[in-house]
């Protein structure tokens, strides 16, 4: 998986080895296991390397092709590298180590820019072309390994984690209002800013390269982007079941390729079930984890959030290593400092659970399969579909769809939220327009209701999922482990753009709205069983009936309790005191009383509050 960082001069000014040796320090989470720096005059790269594949020092990075003319620092993992090389020994290079790494390099050598096309995987990686004087970044089609950058007209850097750039004195801690207000709307970043302003995040399925010579700009391209539509010719039901059998099944066997121990993630959901079957077949006596939650103090439908005694029938089942661990409402607490250091730019939900499900997990393996991204590829979430589906026109959709993203608080709430001075330096900043830019790259003309739910599931696996790959790498990277998404395998996600709606969700004409503040919104308000049909019917091979037809449940702890009870004191003493930062931009007295309508169960407002405790450690830590 690894970390990668780098500084490009682009003017011939020297880069100082010492800052290269910080920035790849401040990352030795992400590769415990060997770290190496390179620099030449003006440009400099580093690497911190988690050992996956071909664990000796012939996969130290950088990493040179055989005349020292092509430098490469990467992160991630290419799953048909096997081939890749096949092909390219016939071509006549030579290779002196078995990993992935050596063949990004040389097929890079090979077909230029053009190689990213041939990659199917996860990936960030950055290439000195000593030949052109040319730096070369990219980042893997969805999005699922991270890559920032700073330009200020002069000097260019880069990195796996934000804070790595900050080590450069070429830039101080600055927050992004911009950024913060797409946050506190969206509960996520859906451009390319982040939360410190002058530094972005290149983009998914983009690349980036920034040549020598003076007054010189990054020049950024997308190479690759979803097409969610219905193919002329329909396949019969049966035959969509059956190539998603096979190319699921081929997906998870692929992401098996390791030289270190691989396990899964096990909630009692359909989509880590079929993947523990698959691997479970392939793995002798296969590790799984799984969080669990202390329900002793929830009420109401938090207490079905405990997956444990699905995910042990599972593993019963699948005959797997099982091992489990039980959140409490005080573990928040203890982790929050670390976990928002870990996660720098904050993004979409509470994900606390997922740092703790990583520690578990990295006492034992290097490797760990998860399921997210079958939910967006196969429409898991239908209530947030049919509404704006049903729109009479695009204008409608846009307008229904932006009411239902507004995650955290609408335009009004975050006039009253922010302070004067916040707003002035937002102002013609329009989220709206964040909103629709997302959806201006699908090229789709809707006319109707399947095109508009095609546009829907366009827009959330380009942020929803996205913001939530970037929260997975973060914290994984954090405990060492190095997490691999068997849905986002090429093959698959190019059938899954094709399969028709239809057989994704049964009920095209409900009209259904659902709040997901409130806790398990989908089995309280959501009961028809709709949603990843096709999927269902697939899985319904390795998974057992009881798994299949169940409600949608997502990973979650009972925090609209926790918040009322056992974490009030905590959020008080940190939200609601005169040292808080928050108070530097928001106003004290509207914190409080959305707070206290929290308390009182006037509304739910578990998100905002989250993102409040969030944004709070977020100013202590960075600022």
């Amino acid at each position: 998986m690894c970390g990668i960082a780098g500084i490009f001069n682009p003017g011939g000014k020297p880069v100082s080895p010492a800052i290269i040796k910080k920035m790849t320090d401040i990352m030795a989470h992400r590769g415990p296991d060997g770290e190496g720096q390179w620099v030449d005059g003006s440009i400099g790269i580093g690497h911190r390397r988690l050992a996956i594949i071909d664990l000796t020092p012939a996969g130290h990075q950088p990493m040179a092709n055989d005349d020292n003319s092509i430098i490469i620092t990467y992160g991630g993992e290419v799953y048909n590298f096997p081939n890749l090389r096949t092909e390219l020994e016939a071509l006549g290079y030579r290779f002196h180590s078995r990993t992935d790494t050596e063949v990004v390099l040389k097929a890079y050598e090979e077909w230029g820019i053009k190689c990213l096309d041939r990659f199917n995987g996860m990936f960030a990686f950055a290439i000195w072309d000593g030949r052109k004087k040319r730096l070369f970044l990219a980042r893997d089609r969805y999005g699922i390994k991270p890559l920032y950058y700073f330009f200020n007209g002069k000097t260019f850097i880069f990195a796996s984690e934000i804070k790595a750039i900050l080590q450069s004195p070429d830039l101080s801690p600055e927050i992004c209002y911009q950024a913060l207000l797409e946050y506190f709307t969206f509960q996520n970043i859906l451009s390319d800013l982040t939360l410190f302003r002058n530094i972005q995040l290149l983009p998914a399925g983009s690349y980036l390269t920034v040549s020598t010579g003076e007054n010189v700009s990054p020049k950024e391209k997308r190479y690759w982007d979803y097409t969610f539509l219905t193919p002329e010719t329909e396949l019969s039901e049966q035959e969509y079941v059956e190539e998603l059998d096979r190319l699921f099944t081929q997906a998870v066997q692929r992401q098996l390729i390791s030289d270190v121990p691989v396990g899964t993630q096990l909630s009692g959901g359909i989509d880590s079930a079929a993947i523990t079957a698959i691997a479970a077949r392939n793995i002798p006596y296969l590790t799984t984890f799984t969080i669990g939650f202390d329900l002793s103090s929830a009420s109401g439908l938090e207490l079905g959030f405990d997956e444990r005694q699905k995910a042990e029938q599972l593993s019963n089942l699948y005959k797997t290593e099982q091992y489990e661990a039980v959140l409490k409402a005080g573990d928040m607490e203890r982790v929050m400092e670390k976990l928002i250091w870990h996660l720098e730019d904050l993004r979409v939900g509470q994900c606390y659970p997922n740092f703790y499900l990583n520690r578990l997990a990295g006492k034992f393996v290097k490797v760990l399969l998860s399921g997210a991204g079958g939910d967006e590829l196969f429409a898991g979430y239908p209530w947030r579909y049919f509404r704006p589906g049903q729109s009479p026109d695009m204008e409608t959709y846009i307008r229904r769809y932006y009411g239902y993203w507004q995650r955290l608080l609408d335009e009004p709430a975050i006039k009253r939220l922010f302070q004067p001075w916040l707003l002035s330096e937002c102002s013609g900043y329009r989220t709206i327009d964040v909103f629709k830019n997302v959806l201006h790259n699908e090229k789709t003309i809707p006319g109707s209701p399947v095109d508009y739910i095609n546009k829907s599931l366009y827009f959330e696996i380009k942020t929803f999922l996205h913001g939530l790959f970037l929260v997975e790498d973060k914290l994984s990277m954090a405990n060492g482990v190095e997490t691999r998404v068997p849905f986002m395998d090429n093959d698959l996600v190019d059938f899954a753009s094709r399969v028709p709606v239809r057989f994704k969700l049964n009920n095209l004409a409900k009209n259904l709205s659902v709040d997901e503040n409130l806790p398990g919104p989908q089995r309280m308000v959501y009961q028809t069983g709709d949603g990843k049909m096709i999927l269902r019917k697939a899985l319904s091979r390795y998974v057992p009936e009881s798994i299949i037809n169940q409600k949608k449940q997502g990973f979650s702890a009972p925090d609209a309790s926790w918040f009322k009870g056992e974490s009030i004191d905590y959020i008080r003493d940190l939200l609601l005191t005169n040292r808080a930062k928050i108070n530097d931009f928001f106003e004290p007295a509207v914190t409080r009383q959305l707070i206290e309508e929290h308390v009182r169960g006037e509304e739910n407002h578990r998100l905002l509050i989250w993102s409040l405790l969030s944004f709070e450690w977020w100013c202590r830590l960075f600022l």
